[in-house]
């Protein structure tokens, strides 16, 4: 049984999702005490107790503390299937997130999958769908498997309401060699609004293209259609020969439109000047398919706490060095191995 501190790091929901994806490829059962105590409301909440039960499911698992409020869990998986899951969060929380929890397994599983997530696409504190379908996901096929994700409809919060089927066919993983991004080719800066005016998108385009001076041709709008509530994101991506990266701000009651883009404007700058192919969001989940494959090396910026906080729940279920090596002030270079 591996015993895990879930205020481990920045104390965070992503120590429970890690160990979670992990019990189920390994087979290890685990319990965690303190879950999420580093947050405002520790405990699970519904997207927490929601990547539960889809765990419970992909891993036929025996499962003790699933409630919500709950701080303290206990997970036995028993055998990893493949199929059709269909999970929805209730809420705005990330449906993304869920995915997330169970996609490693299913990634290695002896069969296709199909999943149906609901609830939130574009949260702040998560992986947005656009950072998955096009940064994630393509990196996931470079590896081995075939993962293809659909959005049906975009959920903002609060109201909610997403959906995305993501396609599975499994694969062994190989290690992942990423140290170079190459040439930018394509440059995108994509403000999407819903019940939103329209003053915030150009604002927001105005703003952040001429931070970066992208070229008019390099800006645009995207209006969503019969949204279930209102929502704003503003996506910048960068495609390289090798790799592609996506930022995101979110537009919030009380942020100027103009503070949302320079926050974007900042996070592709700093990207883009320490020409490094992983970004900061990135390397959190590339950590755990490198460790997965047990090979691979990357470079990114430097390792944050949620990077950090990665690295030290993998080890408690996974026996691979990991080797993070100061190339520059702002790059470093990730290793693992067997």
């Amino acid at each position: 049984m591996v015993r895990i501190d879930g205020s481990l790091g920045e104390g965070g929901g992503q120590v429970l999702r890690t160990s979670l994806s992990l019990s189920l490829v390994t087979g290890k059962p685990f319990t965690i005490q303190n879950i999420r105590a580093g947050r405002k409301k520790p405990g699970l909440l519904r997207q927490h107790l929601t990547s539960v039960k889809a765990a419970e499911a992909v891993g036929a698992a025996e499962v003790s503390g699933a409630e919500l409020g709950s701080r303290e869990l206990t997970f036995r998986p028993s055998a990893l299937a493949a199929g059709n899951y269909h999970f929805a969060v209730g809420t705005a929380g990330s449906a993304t997130l869920v995915l997330q929890t169970v996609l490693p397994a299913l990634l290695l599983a002896k069969g296709p999958s199909t999943l149906m997530l609901e609830g939130g696409t574009h949260n702040p504190m998560a992986p947005p769908f656009d950072f998955l379908q096009r940064a994630y996901l393509p990196l996931v096929r470079r590896m081995g498997p075939s993962v293809e994700a659909t959005l049906e409809r975009a959920g903002f919060f609060p109201a909610g309401g997403g959906r995305f089927r993501v396609d599975v066919r499994p694969a062994p993983l190989k290690p992942l060699h990423l140290l170079e991004r190459g040439r930018v080719v394509r440059r995108d800066l994509k403000a999407v609004i819903a019940m939103i005016p329209f003053d915030v998108a150009q604002r927001e385009l105005g703003t952040a293209g001429a931070a970066l001076k992208w070229r008019p041709d390099e800006l645009r709008t995207e209006e969503l259609k019969r949204p279930l509530g209102p929502g704003n994101v503003l996506v910048a991506e960068v495609e390289s020969e090798h790799v592609t990266e996506v930022f995101t701000g979110f537009g919030e009651r009380g942020k100027r439109a103009e503070a949302v883009a320079g926050q974007v404007a900042e996070e592709v700058k700093r990207y883009l000047d320490a020409d490094v192919p992983v970004g900061e969001h990135l390397c959190d989940q590339l950590l755990l398919l490198v460790a997965l494959a047990k090979g691979g090396v990357f470079r990114t910026l430097p390792l944050d706490g949620h990077a950090e906080t990665q690295l030290q729940t993998i080890a408690q279920f996974l026996d691979v060095k990991v080797e993070v090596r100061e190339v520059s002030r702002e790059v470093r270079e990730v290793e693992v191995r067997a």
